[in-house]
């Protein structure tokens, strides 16, 4: 069935389950691989905030390759958040001793199964919060990383600096030695260590940004600075922020999901992870104290990765939303069922033959048309069964990270702005909840306030204009883009997103 992971060739799907535990490592199902190492001498030396899927298929994974040679760098995952879906999240985690299944799979249909022990403890960190600042002030901690997404920095969209009005970040500031932010949390750790004599660890961003170091920078000093001048001159001395480039489509796991995959693999895994056979991370070399030998797990350690960033986030994650923005209004719920589909595949095609690559800037054994033929395929990968509304998902940051240096290109050089005022009108007809088929939805836009909601939801066509989606480039003259906008809005409305489309 399309859309849906492939068994292993040969492979019996079994009836048998076998729960991931420290005790069933022995005895996993044929086929499926268990952790070369020993679990119980695995020693943590990474923290990691945000344990969701990409970093379970793309951090931890990387990781999860080099213990065997050096058990020193395991995983404490913290969670930030005290809802009923942390806490259940949080209880999995723990009954199953932090283990995980990843499957593999190619757009061929070829998988490999394997149990992940890169992660070797969870905390929920509002049910005990002095256990993860223990952790964080260890000195055999040496890298805290994060994956918060792209809007999880709390940068001001306006000011550009990191926002000291946000309530959170004033909670904290008032008692910072019990925060509830992740940069409350981080300089808390920080300030331990200084006073300690011990050394910083490495702040590295794992999140889909352009330098996200220097995003990540510009946020835990921000906030120490308004805590401690003195403290932040020491992280800015002794810490340090590597910019990276991550790769990885890791879909959601339904619930419908989950079970096929572990029919597949003979697990009962309540974690199992569905990942395509593409994985790339390139970072800077760059580390306060130590690093894990990741070049042995393939990681590019470069000294820039600007030329890297660039081609990813301008042509795989820019395409991706150019895509999945008119299919969810289309009804398709999976991005390879979209790209299917003729006219959808034309508007990607278009927009990166014709408003990226013109105007992108290839790294050295790269050329990007081969690039684009790899992310063309990339989405085709039915096992992915990748959802069309996660791509979509927090659109207000991802327009502002991907589409801006095309945009403010297109304008410089008086080029065709017709696909990217499509991809406007698409995400703010998107924003209404409601698709072709009478289907609706709920859009996730977190960093939204409830006067940018009024505006998504307005029944005009000009209003959503003023969302914080197209600030980046609002100080150019953008009149005729947003007339363009509001026609194709209202085509949209009246006769459906394939009327829509460029010629």
């Amino acid at each position: 069935m399309p859309g849906k992971p492939v068994p292993v060739s040969g492979r019996s799907s079994g009836t048998e389950k076998s729960m991931i535990t420290h005790e069933t490592l022995k005895s996993l199902p044929a086929g499926v691989q268990a952790p070369p190492y020993d679990i119980n001498g695995i020693k943590p030396g990474i923290v990691h905030f945000g344990v969701g899927n990409f970093f379970r298929a793309h951090e931890a994974f990387y990781v999860e390759q080099i213990l065997k040679d050096d058990p020193n760098w395991g995983i404490i995952g913290v969670g930030l958040t005290g809802s009923d879906r942390s806490k259940k999240k949080a209880e999995e985690f723990k009954k199953q001793d932090c283990l995980f299944s990843l499957t593999e799979t190619a757009p061929s249909g070829k998988s490999t199964v394997r149990v992940m022990g890169a992660l070797r403890d969870y905390l929920l960190a509002p049910a005990d919060p002095e256990a993860v600042l223990k952790h964080l002030a260890d000195p055999g901690i040496r890298i805290v990383s994060m994956t918060i997404t792209e809007g999880g920095y709390n940068i001001n969209e306006t000011t550009g600096e990191f926002d000291l009005e946000n309530k959170a970040v004033q909670q904290d500031l008032k008692t910072p030695e019990t925060p509830s932010t992740i940069f409350g949390y981080v300089v808390e750790g920080l300030r331990r260590r200084r006073d300690a004599g011990g050394k910083a660890f490495t702040i590295m961003s794992c999140d889909n940004l352009r330098h996200n170091g220097n995003v990540a920078r510009k946020a835990f000093l921000g906030y120490a600075k308004a805590r401690d001048p003195e403290l932040a001159k020491w992280i800015e001395e002794n810490a340090t922020f590597p910019n990276g480039m991550v790769d990885r489509i890791t879909p959601t796991v339904s619930a419908d999901i989950a079970k096929k995959l572990n029919e597949a693999s003979g697990l009962h895994d309540d974690l199992p992870l569905v990942a395509e056979d593409f994985h790339q991370w390139v970072l800077e070399d760059s580390f306060a104290d130590g690093r894990p030998a990741l070049e042995k797990a393939g990681v590019q350690f470069v000294e820039d990765v600007t030329d890297y960033e660039h081609v990813k986030i301008r042509m795989l994650n820019a395409g991706h939303i150019m895509l999945c923005f008119p299919a969810v209004l289309a009804g398709f719920e999976n991005v390879d069922h979209a790209l299917a589909d003729p006219d959808l595949r034309r508007i990607l095609e278009n927009f990166l033959n014709k408003d990226v690559i013109p105007t992108l800037k290839a790294p050295p054994g790269m050329t990007l048309e081969g690039y684009r033929d790899s992310v063309i395929s990339r989405f085709s990968n039915p096992a992915m069964a990748d959802q069309t509304l996660r791509i979509s998902g927090d659109g207000s940051s991802k327009i502002q990270v991907f589409w801006t240096e095309t945009v403010r290109k297109a304008f410089e050089g008086k080029r065709d702005l017709s696909r990217i005022a499509f991809g406007m009108a698409s995400y703010l007809e998107m924003l209404r909840g409601k698709d072709e088929t009478g289907g609706t939805y709920e859009p996730f836009e977190p960093t939204f306030g409830d006067n940018h909601k009024t505006l998504a939801k307005a029944d005009d066509f000009e209003s959503a204009l003023k969302l914080p989606a197209f600030d980046a480039w609002r100080d150019l003259e953008t009149s005729g883009l947003n007339n363009k906008v509001v026609e194709l809005r209202k085509i949209i409305r009246e006769k459906g997103v394939k009327a829509a489309l460029p010629a």
